[in-house]
């Protein structure tokens, strides 16, 4: 029998008119889109005039694929009904103003069953917080079925069974539906969210309904990125945009915050992969570069032609010098612009004898050095309007991180995060090594990257 769900927020959280919607929601995708789209996003479910232009950040993400995406997973927290596990309707189709997406009956029936998932229509029936994606969805996707799951009282490991069972392949979108903290004081509000954004950015699967209403599907997520990324896939999420209805539509007296994630997934198979024996032919490349011109050498010379194709790729690498635990030189390149094999072996001899921290290796220290080789990846822009905001952005212990301004440029690797826990301690000091202000922000650029090392 074919069912209807019926909106019941089309003409309060957004227009019930079609035409008047769909120009609505095109506004909000302005800007550019990128070329790589989300394997997954978070977004917030607010009435449009609150959150809509924060939502459209991460939708417009999906540009790129709306011919690729025939699948969307959809999980949001229950606002008006109590219940254990997860809801999924028995409904067929659910209906905006846009018209009807069909439900995908064959995913249903994967997770339904047992106490984590249940057929419960009252659970969708009012219920806004999948409701106000499905415009968004309609206008950025070709045709695609739905998967709507409304999350009560249910566990992190159960959520991320869900999303095992139903995360597919580049056919399918998982959306996770969630506002921030309410109904707090404006600067008192930019301080919790902050404080969620550093959470979700470090994967930290404890979020609690006053960081976010949807805490439990957020949880969901980022306990299945945190445990399922080192298998088949390398997933990682980024930051869009944290504000609140002060910024948006609202007054700053009692606010509600919002905010913008995308989870990116690259397959392993497409990431330089390093063997055993590509680690021990750089390793030992550094010591001979560092041991040439100790020895009398004038040129340490390399023929490419005795190294693997993976190895003559353009790549940037620091190589860091250690001796009895402390550190003896460090020196690298940001940016790829020489085969992987010579800048392991020029940024090798700049550690040992050109960094100006210390003076230049000698044969006996040689001989007790340590050898650490990072391989970057290609840095990319990260939009960060003051110290805070950038704060919330980075991954502790997985982000390398440049800063600049003007002339001046430092970075530290994503090793550094050892020895500096706290994301606002490590971008202060990397603003004293940089010579600038440890506070101020003034046209200041940000790039981002990821490591993998060796040693």
């Amino acid at each position: 029998m074919t069912t209807v769900r019926e909106p019941a927020v089309a003409g309060t959280f957004y227009p019930n008119d079609a035409a008047t919607l769909s120009a609505l929601i095109s506004t909000y995708l302005e800007g550019d889109a990128g070329l790589d789209c989300p394997k997954a996003i978070i977004a917030p479910h607010a009435g449009y005039i609150y959150s809509g232009a924060i939502a459209g950040e991460v939708y417009r993400k999906l540009a790129s694929a709306h011919g690729r995406i025939k699948r969307v997973v959809l999980l949001g927290p229950s606002h008006r009904v109590a219940f254990k596990g997860m809801a999924v309707p028995l409904s067929t189709s659910f209906r905006t103003p846009l018209g009807d997406i069909p439900i995908d009956s064959e995913s249903i029936q994967q997770i339904v069953g047992g106490a984590s998932v249940v057929f419960l229509d009252e659970a969708h029936r009012e219920e806004h917080s999948l409701e106000v994606h499905l415009p968004f969805l309609q206008q950025v996707l070709d045709d695609f079925t739905l998967v709507p799951i409304v999350v009560g009282d249910a566990s992190k490991e159960a959520v991320a069974t869900v999303l095992e069972k139903l995360w597919g392949g580049d056919e399918t979108l998982i959306v996770i539906s969630s506002d921030l903290s309410h109904f707090e004081a404006y600067n008192t509000a930019n301080s919790l969210d902050a404080n969620t954004t550093r959470k979700i950015m470090a994967l930290d699967a404890t979020l609690k309904g006053d960081e976010a209403c949807g805490c439990r599907p957020v949880n969901g997520l980022l306990h299945y990125i945190k445990t399922h990324h080192i298998k088949t896939h390398r997933l990682a999420i980024k930051t869009v945009n944290v504000k609140n209805s002060g910024d948006t539509a609202g007054n700053k007296g009692r606010v509600v915050g919002y905010g913008a994630w995308l989870v990116t997934e690259e397959a392993k198979q497409n990431i330089d992969t390093w063997t055993l024996a590509d680690k021990q032919t750089l390793l030992q490349l550094a010591r001979e570069a560092i041991r040439n011109p100790l020895e009398g050498g004038k040129n340490f010379n390399i023929d490419l032609n005795l190294f693997s194709e993976r190895l003559k790729k353009e790549r940037a690498t620091f190589v860091t010098l250690n001796m009895a635990g402390k550190l003896r030189g460090c020196i690298g390149s940001l940016q790829a612009h020489r085969p992987l094999v010579l800048d392991v072996a020029k940024n090798a001899q700049a550690a040992a004898f050109e960094d100006p921290r210390f003076s230049g290796l000698s044969h006996e220290e040689y001989q007790q050095i340590d050898i650490h080789i990072s391989i970057l990846s290609q840095p990319e822009s990260l939009s960060a309007s003051s110290l805070e905001d950038l704060a919330g952005k980075l991954r502790p212990g997985m982000d390398g991180l440049i800063i600049k301004e003007g002339s001046r440029q430092a970075t530290y690797l994503p090793s550094v995060w050892q020895q500096i826990r706290d994301p606002r301690q490590f971008i202060t000091e990397l603003r004293a090594k940089a010579g600038l202000d440890s506070q101020d922000w003034q046209n200041t650029e940000v790039f981002t990257y990821t490591t993998e090392e060796f040693y």
